[in-house]
């Protein structure tokens, strides 16, 4: 799975821990506006008319305040009510200014802020921020039309009425223009660490998958290598325990050079695989640079084939090349693979050839046996084994009974750039 700026549209539910958090900022606001409303009452510096009593006050507080302890369970709702009451409070002349005007920034904050709905956010917001406008407006008119006894002068372009009212206009613009930049704000910070946080999920998950596939290939690859250690001397010891049975009565000298030939084959299984071992426990493990095996050694291979009842030629065509060292690792135990099944499953009088061509863009080995042709059904792990070296090297495996029976494996394997063995690289 690739990372993308996935589509995160919502924002997480608040939590309890802010939603305790708005009472009591409720509680606070409140408080404050019944103080605010109580010393601007007793002041009387704010309409020379009369306001109305204390007890509307605090209601008009109460409605200003109170429905902020639900303001993120219910934000739209709350700037209605909110921008209602602010709206009567002020055509009425309550006497409270500063903890309302609080209010009402925080009810459209919180709108913009958690309405996951951007459209329906930005039509109430739009529309209070209209009505609040045309309200203003609408009372500007009123005083220039109307002057009350007292009024500020509206002689001049720019007269002391006209600039009272520009002040108003521009300030109400900067609390609500700021009230609505900052929620938008908050919101896309909110998706913004919404994004990171799926990232951050994905990247964990990727990183456990891999984790999983390095794991999966290590446990393919140690099977692969005990397949082909194991296998091919274990084939060795049951020819030669065949043999030795056979001669056991007869050919007592025979027999003991067959039970020689099985302690060996047993010595050189234990120190491979300790060899193995040893690899897979050290945690700088060799690399195919330092590994024995090579293109090199395959005469072994087949001096081996030999010493052990199956008759081996091996031919090389061509002049050899230099090969990657993890190519001709591969190369030889695909080559021992097909020996052993040669031996075991191609009979008493089967016969193998080895053939290594070097080309100039590729190197191909080819070994082919005679005698039964006994595959069939499911692939065994030794034809999957030669197949995932082959790939691992970038080449490719073919295996198959021939027409005019036996079996044929042939890998070929791409080597770029060859050069002649032994000249500068």
């Amino acid at each position: 799975m690739s990372i993308t700026d996935a589509a995160v549209t919502r924002r997480h539910p608040p939590t309890s821990g802010q939603l305790q958090a708005d009472v009591w900022l409720a509680g606070a606001l409140l408080l404050g506006a019944v103080l605010s409303a109580w010393l601007g009452q007793i002041a009387g510096v704010f309409y020379e008319e009369e306001t109305p009593g204390l007890g509307w006050a605090l209601l008009y507080t109460a409605g200003m305040t109170v429905p902020l302890a639900v303001r993120r369970r219910f934000p739209c709702t709350v700037l209605i009510v909110v921008a209602v009451a602010y709206f009567v409070a002020m055509s009425a002349r309550v006497p409270e200014f500063y903890v309302s005007q609080i209010a009402l920034f925080i009810a459209m904050y919180t709108v913009g802020a958690w309405v996951d709905d951007r459209r329906r956010a930005t039509v109430v917001r739009v529309i209070v921020i209209a009505g609040m406008f045309v309200w203003l407006l609408v009372t500007m008119f009123q005083a220039a039309t109307d002057p009350a006894e007292g009024a500020l002068s509206q002689a001049g372009a720019m007269s002391p009425f006209v600039a009272f009212s520009l002040i108003n206009l521009l300030v109400n613009a900067a609390f609500f223009g700021g009230a609505y930049y900052f929620g938008e704000r908050a919101y896309a910070q909110a998706i913004a660490r919404l994004v990171i946080e799926e990232r951050t999920a994905e990247l964990e998950r990727e990183r456990e998958l891999t984790a999983a596939q390095a794991v999966a290939l290590d446990r393919v690859r140690i099977a692969r290598e005990l397949h082909d250690v194991v296998a091919h001397h274990v084939s060795a010891m049951g020819v030669q325990a065949g043999a030795a049975r056979t001669v056991l009565d007869r050919d007592p000298t025979a027999a003991r050079t067959a039970l020689a030939g099985i302690e060996t084959s047993a010595r050189a299984a234990i120190d491979d695989l300790h060899h193995l071992l040893d690899t897979l426990r050290t945690p700088d493990a060799d690399t195919p640079d330092d590994s024995t095996l090579s293109l090199a050694t395959i005469d072994d291979l087949v001096a081996h084939a030999r010493e052990n009842g199956l008759p081996t030629t091996l031919t090389v065509v061509g002049e050899p090349v230099e090969v990657p060292a993890l190519v001709q690792v591969n190369l030889y135990r695909i080559a021992q693979e097909a020996l052993t099944n040669a031996r075991r499953h191609g009979g008493p009088e089967a016969t193998a050839d080895v053939r290594l061509r070097y080309a100039t863009d590729a190197v191909e080995l080819e070994v082919t046996n005679t005698g039964l042709n006994r595959a069939g059904g499911r692939p065994g792990l030794g034809l999957v084994g030669m197949r995932e070296r082959a790939a691992a090297s970038g080449g490719t495996v073919e295996a198959g009974p021939r027409p005019r029976g036996g079996f044929l494996v042939r890998a070929r394997v791409p080597v770029a750039a060859a050069a002649p063995a032994g000249a500068p690289a």
